[in-house]
């Protein structure tokens, strides 16, 4: 084994109760002499190693071209400056067997972390070099870091996507299954993981031209979906990746659920593809009334309503169409289905949830579509809308579907500036997103690229909120850490919106702008009024060194987004971060920790173990998992940042080993009713070998890694 193996390993081993902290710091040292420095091509200069990865093909000529070569060097030399140095063994791991660049031998290292840094700061730079500088500086500093699809692939000459999440709508005809089919395919062979609403595809037993009873319903469009993204595979790498979403008022919908189930029939047994469900406001009140639920038919609403029923509320509609023998349905018990959704939740850690009104009514896009479906992640939350075709599937109108590029901020790297550099910091970031956005373009999924042109949505993030907590001394979920939050993400959300109104000068609005509630000022009366209101119309501090937006600051901005608009129609979104998490030595997303010593297994190399960040002897007792916390806690955690947030958040809910579903029901509702949009995997605590109770990893978005 390794020195760096077993200096790793003793972290595993704590001796009086203390963890050997320093045994990581040695484990990274030995891991570089053992392996990165044995396996990298060293050159002479910068100029010998740019010549040859563009003669082999490595860095894109485009990239490297963007400034001339003496501000390229020059780029370099601030980014080596800092002399960067990984804080964890599993950290280093991470990128240097997922992101480094490599030679054909696929052995050979081409790339420290600082050229990755460089790289992509160029690439994202817009042919600002101002803001490649600033790109750099935020990166390597800790304080942002983009997400795996864009780390990995910008500057590349043979790179895959730097976006890698989408959604796409399919239509009750024959024509949409095959160009979701299709365009599925295209995604998912770009590295793309791909979340598609069913919810409009008629039921089985449904009619089909005419003839009552022959529709088969959605289950084979599911198997078919499944064995599509296991076909393609990305080289080998990986299987694609896919959600589908459904509503809960769908006739199908029990049979939906009964897919997941351990012991299902081969014939309807889902096993890859994630599910997810759609659940309006009225599916909680019949169950509170222990009342039947109705299940309407798609094919009937749709003709009644002329539209999907995907674009009709389900909640508002639910008594007229009850009442309309127009539309086939039937009924289950409401609490049957919860029931139903706990036990497969318990089995399977699927479907996810998304809250449909809490979605819509919280939707500044509003005016301009429904949400009705999410991603892989469950955090994506915009609008789209349908496409038409002729029998040889070319478009007589172009609907929008969904790409959302990601990247996430340090929240203690940016406690530790101060308010202009945090400011700063966030714009740069923006900005940086905002060049993904424009400059992907997926010309084989029109509708993608129609909605990513006309939306310009981009997903700020957050990661290591239990680590800046602990390290400050806070309790995650305490009234304190909660304050912290929201003033923190009321900075954030000032910064952001600044930026994109600069962004809108310089490029324009986006398609929706006109209308939308930023437009009519419908958003700051429900979100930064509430805010100020609570706050008696101060600006908090933050650790009493940051200043959160004073009245003024926000009445400026109100005008400034009145008189310019804004570039981007979604700014925030908190994804589930693991990789990128680990090489940025941070809690994932804003979560508590699994463990206090986290367990990975990373190919050839076996167990490493991952020390959560700024853990020290006089905060140990900071560092409850996840499963101590408990969901209550964790649950208004999320309520606060999705009170600033325009998508949604990638929660995920923890229960020990002795909940029970009903346990899990009153989570759920708790989560409803503290305003969450959705909610992403349940993991239950299971019992080790020895008896003892461990953690389960959470990895980030399955879109995201390799």
């Amino acid at each position: 084994m390794n020195t760096f193996h077993n200096l790793n390993a003793q972290l595993n081993l704590p001796q009086d109760g203390v963890i050997n902290l320093k045994a990581d710091k040695e484990a990274v040292r030995a891991y570089f002499i053992e392996y990165v420095n044995k396996h990298t091509r060293f050159f002479h200069s910068l100029d010998e190693k740019t010549e040859y990865m563009l003669d082999n093909e490595l860095w894109s000529m485009d990239t490297v071209e963007v400034f001339p070569f003496e501000d390229f060097k020059e780029l370099f030399k601030i980014a080596y400056s800092y002399k960067f140095r990984f804080e964890s063994l599993l950290g280093a791991i991470k990128f240097y067997s997922t992101y480094a660049l490599k030679d054909m031998d696929g052995e050979t290292i081409l790339e420290r972390f600082e050229d990755r840094v460089v790289m992509t700061a160029i690439h994202l730079s817009g042919g600002d070099l101002a803001q490649a500088e600033d790109l750099i500086r935020i990166i390597i500093t800790g304080r942002f870091q983009p997400a795996t699809p864009t780390f990995l692939n910008a500057g590349r000459a043979r790179g895959g996507a730097m976006v890698s999440c989408f959604l796409l709508r399919m239509e009750d005809n024959l024509e949409s299954i095959a160009r979701v089919y299709a365009s599925g395919m295209q995604l998912s062979k770009r590295g793309g993981g791909v979340g598609i609403l069913l919810t409009n595809m008629r039921e089985s037993g449904a009619p089909l031209k005419g003839v009552p009873g022959v529709g088969r319903g959605i289950v084979p469009i599911m198997k078919n979906l499944e064995d599509q993204f296991s076909h393609i595979d990305q080289l080998g790498m990986r299987q694609g990746a896919g959600a589908v979403y459904l509503n809960a008022h769908h006739p199908d919908i029990m049979q939906f659920l009964d897919t997941k189930r351990e012991n299902a029939d081969e014939k309807i047994r889902i096993k890859t593809l994630s599910l997810g469900v759609v659940i309006p406001d009225i599916t909680f009140h019949l169950a509170k009334d222990n009342k039947d639920m109705y299940l309407f038919s798609p094919y009937d609403v749709e003709r009644v309503e002329g539209k999907p029923m995907s674009e009709c509320s389900v909640t508002e509609n639910y008594h007229k169409w009850v009442e309309d023998e127009r539309i086939t349905k039937k009924k289950v018990s409401a609490r049957r289905f919860f029931q139903t959704l706990s036990e497969i939740q318990f089995e399977s850690g699927y479907p996810y949830v998304l809250f449909e009104d809490t979605a819509n009514k919280f939707h500044a896009m509003k005016h301009a579509g429904r949400i009705n479906l999410s991603n892989l992640c469950s955090e994506i939350a915009q609008l789209n809308s349908a496409s038409t075709m002729e029998d040889d599937l070319t478009y007589t109108h172009v609907g929008d579907d969904i790409s959302c590029n990601l990247g996430s901020l340090n929240v203690q790297k940016m406690l530790e500036l101060d308010r202009e550099e945090f400011i700063g910091t966030v714009r740069v970031a923006v900005r940086a997103l905002d060049q993904v956005s424009r400059l992907t373009n997926i010309h084989a999924v029109p509708t993608v690229s129609q909605g990513n042109r006309k939306s310009r949505a981009i997903g700020l993030g957050q990661m290591n909120l239990h680590g800046a907590l602990a390290h400050n001394m806070l309790e995650y979920g305490s009234e304190e850490a909660l304050a912290l939050w929201d003033n923190y993400m009321a900075l954030v959300t000032y910064a952001a919106m600044l930026e994109s109104v600069e962004l809108a000068k310089q490029y324009g609005t986006h398609a929706y702008w006109d209308g939308c509630e930023y437009h009519t000022g419908e958003w700051f009366r429900r979100t930064t009024d509430v805010w100020l209101e609570k706050n008696n119309h101060k600006a908090p501090t933050i650790l009493g060194v940051l200043r959160s937006p004073s009245v003024v600051e926000w009445n400026d901005l109100e005008d400034a987004v009145r008189r310019n608009g804004m570039a981007n129609a979604y700014l925030q979104t908190i994804p589930p971060t693991g990789s990128i998490s680990y090489i940025n030595n941070s809690t994932s997303s804003i979560h508590p920790i699994a463990s206090k010593i986290e367990i990975r297994k990373e190919g050839k190399i076996g167990r490493v173990y991952y020390p959560a960040p700024h853990m020290r002897t006089e905060n140990l007792h900071l560092y409850k998992d996840a499963y101590e916390i408990g969901y209550e806690k964790l649950i208004d955690t999320y309520a606060v940042s999705q009170h600033w947030i325009d998508q949604s958040q990638s929660c995920t809910l923890f229960l020990k080993a002795e909940a029970t579903t009903r346990d899990l029901d009153r989570a759920r509702i708790y989560a409803w009713r503290k305003g969450l949009k959705s909610l992403y995997y349940i993991r239950l605590r299971q019992l080790g070998l020895e008896g003892t109770r461990v953690g389960e990893d959470v990895d980030e978005c399955v879109a995201c890694q390799l």
